[in-house]
């Protein structure tokens, strides 16, 4: 069964954001899904939504992607059983301030915070990994791809 990653937006302001996770997690074979809907805005929209992923079974991972208050996290994390990851953009209309959002959560409510969108994408291969041996596999494939880039950059500055 492959597992899914649902990118969930607070608004169509996240695309590109989450564009840059979709890349990032093409490698560890996800099916993929990207949905908006706010916590804020359309929260019955979200738990329909959540409802519906839940309902599947295949193992899965949320990403969620909201700035300023990011609701959304929270909200989303305290609706499902599978681990969320908080991937806010990066906004400088509040001086970063808006990271505090994702930093205090409620007692009971913990999705994992990962500012980078392809840290997300990895973080999520390696909570399926945990139970998965193909995507186990993948990931350290990738890392190993990265040690070599590292050790042939070494090398180079050396010759």
């Amino acid at each position: 069964m492959t597992p899914l990653l649902v990118i969930l937006m607070g608004s169509k302001a996240d695309l590109a954001h989450a564009q840059k996770i979709t890349e990032a997690a093409k490698p560890f074979g996800f099916d993929m899904e990207l949905r908006i809907g706010s916590a804020h805005k359309t929260a019955s929209h979200v738990l329909e939504l959540l409802k519906t992923y839940e309902s599947d079974p295949r193992p899965k991972v949320y990403i969620t992607i909201a700035g300023r208050s990011n609701a959304l996290s929270g909200f989303t994390d305290g609706c499902v059983s599978a681990p969320v990851i908080a991937c806010p953009p990066t906004s400088d209309a509040f001086g970063g301030a808006d990271i505090y959002s994702s930093l205090r959560i409620p007692s009971g409510i913990a999705p994992a915070l990962v500012l980078e969108p392809a840290n997300a994408a990895l973080l999520a291969a390696k909570m399926i990994g945990i139970s998965d041996s193909a995507m186990r596999e993948r990931v350290k494939a990738f890392q190993s791809a990265n040690q070599k880039i590292i050790l042939n950059d070494d090398q180079d500055i050396q010759s």
